[in-house]
């Protein structure tokens, strides 16, 4: 081939039509094929992860991707501050660990806590669904605590974020939906606090905050928009008793709201491979979130 500057401005204008060489179809319809295959909407998946509400994050949640991706499914992670740093503090004051009265004062700062968390995640989802308008709706998937902060998403009044999310369905993997119970137990006191290491400070989440953030508590009837939202509660078989009642009550206060819910006992699991099996496309919940998403 010559110089270009030796070629007829036909030639010319032929060599910098790239439509005119395609070999699968014509100049016309292969542009407009370009154009629908890459704004052509896709679902999404907002993964939230569990940790008791005070570990794990989103580096470690990618873990379900590969089936999902796989499919056309977009996939994201959704962080939230793990206790204690939900109230915006992340290092101890050297002099608040000095005071006589110290822990009445950690208890002030850890109050609410729970409310940031829930929060953060209903401003994730936001703001996801504000950037990329192309999806052709949103899943959510949770996993014990993110189980929990998924079921508070559902419960959202969107209007205060100026959004309204196009939530498709909710998988709900061995959740806790009700927080009181939790307030009596060790996962929720103050066991250790000291200069160099705060991570094993817990919850200290008072019985108020537990019930307003308690999804069983604060259920909203289905309108005609949460109706088409399929919501799956998913329990493993050797989850506790008290997460298998948890789940079978929220399971009935939803459907009792009008809610499209269904229930699933997860055989020869048990709380933590339950969740860590949906990197295997085979898995049975791999499976039904597939199906679901490409039924919509």
């Amino acid at each position: 081939m010559g110089r270009w500057q030796d070629m007829t401005q036909e030639e010319l204008e032929k060599q910098y039509a790239p439509s005119r060489w395609s070999h699968r179809m014509d100049k016309e319809a292969v542009i407009e094929a370009h154009v629908r295959e890459v704004t052509e909407a896709f679902p999404l998946v907002l993964y939230i992860h569990g940790g008791y509400w005070q570990f794990l994050s989103k580096e470690v949640s990618g873990f379900i991707a590969p089936p999902l991706v796989t499919q056309g499914i977009a996939v994201a992670a959704v962080g939230y501050d793990v206790a204690p740093k939900g109230k915006g503090f992340q290092k101890w004051d050297q002099h608040l660990l000095s005071l006589a009265l110290w822990p009445l004062s950690l208890c002030a700062l850890c109050l609410g806590h729970m409310d940031v968390m829930v929060a953060q995640v209903r401003r994730s989802v936001a703001f996801i669904v504000q950037q990329y308008s192309k999806t052709s709706g949103v899943y959510l998937c949770g996993h014990s605590a993110g189980a929990h902060l998924a079921a508070m998403v559902l419960s959202t009044d969107w209007e205060e974020y100026g959004v309204t999310p196009d939530i498709k369905g909710a998988f709900l993997v061995s959740g806790v939906y009700d927080l009181e119970p939790i307030t009596h137990t060790s996962v929720n006191n103050l066991l250790h606090v000291s200069q160099s290491d705060c991570s094993a400070v817990t919850l200290s989440l008072p019985r108020e905050v537990a019930r307003r953030n308690s999804p069983v508590l604060c259920m909203t009837a289905a309108t005609p928009a949460r109706k088409a939202c399929e919501v799956l509660i998913a329990v493993a078989q050797h989850d506790s008793p008290e997460f298998h009642r948890q789940s079978q009550e929220y399971f009935q206060a939803l459907r009792s709201a009008g809610w499209s819910v269904s229930l699933l006992d997860i055989a020869d699991t048990d709380h933590f491979d339950v969740i860590e099996k949906l990197s295997q496309g085979g898995y049975i919940l791999t499976q039904v979130i597939l199906n679901m998403i490409s039924r919509a």
